[in-house]
């Protein structure tokens, strides 16, 4: 996971430009290339992760060794029920995951809630087509198109919600609260 998104992920947090001193969840965090690229860019950040697999996670803290529970705070959980406060973050991030969210719209007012006010959430997604050989190979994928997602956003109360595309599959949608 973490060498094959690696571009999306290099070119996707250009776009949301993390600032120092952030607060930052990546939720879905994988293998933990996320949160160690965030922490890379900016100092005084510190970034939480979760993900619903136990071996991401452990791959994930195993990636963040030298910063774990200093700096980068990783733990198992899932989108439908976020376990942080109201407010916290100034960015969330979902690279690849959105596709596995059971309840999307319910997911994304859970991020919003622990968003901070002007908080941006940036889906990175390389999937999107709706109708993708993907998800006929991949059990529990749904595929959504970058403007389905962007309506999405828009419904659940993000504002100033953009995408970004680069080379045909790569697509950054960025909402802010």
């Amino acid at each position: 996971m973490n060498l094959t998104h690696a571009p999306l992920i290099n070119w996707g947090l250009k776009l949301v430009d993390v600032q120092n001193g952030w607060t930052i969840l990546d939720i879905g965090c994988g293998g933990g290339f996320t949160i160690r690229q965030m922490l890379k860019r900016s100092k005084d950040t510190t970034a939480y992760g979760i993900d619903i697999s136990a071996e991401s996670v452990a791959k994930a803290q195993k990636v963040n060794t030298d910063v774990l529970n200093k700096r980068a705070f990783i733990i198992q959980g899932s989108a439908e029920k976020l376990p942080y406060e109201d407010e916290k973050f100034d960015l969330v991030t979902a690279v690849e995951t959105v596709y596995f969210w059971p309840n999307l719209p319910g997911c994304l007012r859970e991020v919003i809630r622990v968003l901070k006010p002007g908080g941006r959430f940036a889906i990175m997604v390389e999937v999107v087509d709706s109708d993708s050989k993907w998800t006929s190979v991949v059990d529990g994928m749904t595929a959504y198109t970058p403007e389905q997602l962007k309506q999405m956003l828009d419904t659940a109360g993000f504002t100033h919600t953009e995408i970004y595309r680069k080379k045909p599959t790569y697509a950054t949608i960025i909402g802010e609260k």
